[in-house]
């Protein structure tokens, strides 16, 4: 049966093809530890944007006590999935399986208004198809190059556009000449290492600057790289949004993408796409083709900061006089577990001084699509986080997710300061190349 037909034995609202485990809602406690730790509580104070209150929601309609109406979906849709609930949760609950499971619900039996179903699919259909973010690189080009972007911003035109369309101008990042990284890289000196290379989406077309200096760093610290050309997307954005049939086909594919490259360990740069690759396992758990396959896949990913934690440095580290406010991002300290191999990493660089951004925990706004269909909450949290940021006075602002790095300058240069934010790597490829600071504007 395909993902996307709806089995004959519903159960409550929700239809029969894995409904949020009524074993894993069972597990809170409702003891409010996960209150805090939220950003849509945080800004709001409403129980049912809670995690817990989200779970009474999914329980009653797993009950049949509610339907999927515009209030109910509302609830969920207003949900980041930064699952910061579950590093607060004394009881272990595994809301993200819970708010996947209940967002792939929703897109199968909830009629979306047109406006909403058209802005969700352009969405898809453009993020995850690196092909056609190639195509978006000229004219975006143009479009800031011609003075074009300066011109809207200053006369404020841009804020007559809807707010979902606004968001997007607001998000783009300079375009900058790619760096493309080559499908076979060697090692320099002695190999240690064979590692596979993801280049993402978004990445690979508008942060290439960011792959380039992942496969330096690698390739100087004896890594022979392999970064297949016919790599797909990862569906993390698919997953998080509930659109589970695209994720599945994504995930088969890049599953037997690197099957071919027969790597050791394969390494990833955005927090986003590791967490989800990680759980591949589960994704095509219902899979006999692929659920075997995909386990054996998802052991070897690591992100970028833990792989290189578990090898010893080689390549010397130059110094960089610099003050470094790290952020940490979500897929990255809540879903992976990941919080002192990064900044392990920038402690190994001579004369940088690492600075710690209060309320580390929550969320800054980016949250996968979430800043484009939810932009206002997400510039709420972007402010938020901005202003936490900006009393440090840091030189430069680290962090390991392009979405969060995309936000977070968003956010300052509207806040007025004009402080860079870079990926963590591209700091470490700094010093081991004994470059300055301004090498990275």
């Amino acid at each position: 049966m395909s993902a996307n037909t709806p089995p004959s034995s519903p159960r409550g609202a929700f239809d029969a093809h894995n409904p949020p485990a009524l074993a894993i809602m069972d597990k809170c406690v409702h003891c409010g530890f996960c209150l805090p730790a939220c950003p849509t509580y945080a800004l709001w104070g409403e129980e049912m944007d809670s995690p817990r209150g989200r779970i009474y929601l999914m329980k009653m309609a797993l009950e049949g006590q509610v339907q999927m109406n515009e209030t109910w979906v509302g609830h969920f849709d207003s949900c980041l999935g930064c699952v910061s609930c579950m590093t607060a949760c004394p009881s272990g609950v595994d809301y993200g399986k819970l708010i996947e499971a209940t967002r792939a619900q929703i897109e199968r039996n909830f009629p979306r208004p047109p406006a909403q179903k058209i802005h969700r699919r352009l969405l898809f259909e453009t993020f995850t198809r690196p092909e056609r973010l190639l195509l978006l690189r000229w004219p975006l080009m143009i479009y800031q190059k011609c003075g074009l972007q300066s011109v809207l911003r200053s006369l404020g035109l841009l804020k007559l556009l809807p707010k979902s369309l606004s968001a997007m101008d607001t998000l783009l990042p300079s375009v900058k000449p790619m760096e493309p990284v080559a499908p076979l890289i060697s090692a320099h000196g002695e190999k240690r290492k064979r590692v596979g290379l993801l280049l993402g989406c978004v990445q690979r077309t508008f942060l290439s600057h960011i792959n380039a200096a992942t496969a330096r760093v690698l390739a100087a610290e004896g890594c022979e790289i392999v970064a297949p050309a016919e790599q797909t997307c990862c569906g993390a954005l698919c997953v998080h949004a509930g659109e589970e049939a695209q994720a599945l086909a994504h995930a088969r594919k890049m599953i037997d993408v690197f099957e071919k490259a027969d790597v050791e360990a394969i390494v990833i740069n955005a927090a986003g796409c590791g967490s989800t690759l990680k759980e591949y396992g589960y994704l095509l758990r219902d899979d006999p083709a692929y659920a075997a396959r995909a386990r054996r896949f998802a052991a070897k990913c690591k992100d970028i900061s833990e792989f290189l934690a578990e090898l010893p440095p080689r390549a010397p580290r130059q110094a960089l006089q610099a003050r470094v406010a790290f952020h940490d991002s979500c897929h990255l300290q809540h879903a992976q577990g990941i919080r002192s191999q990064p900044r392990e990493l920038l402690q190994q660089i001579p004369n940088l001084q690492l600075m710690e951004i209060s309320e580390a925990p929550i969320c800054c706004g980016s949250a996968g699509i979430f800043n484009l269909i939810q932009p206002e909450a997400a510039q709420e949290l972007g402010d938020r986080k901005a202003n936490l940021i900006t009393p440090l006075k840091p030189d430069i602002v680290a962090t390991g997710n392009p979405g969060c790095l995309l936000q977070l300058q968003s956010s300052l240069d509207r806040a007025g300061h004009r402080i860079p934010v870079v990926h963590t790597i591209q700091l470490l490829d700094a010093s081991i190349r004994g470059l300055s600071l301004d090498s990275l504007g």
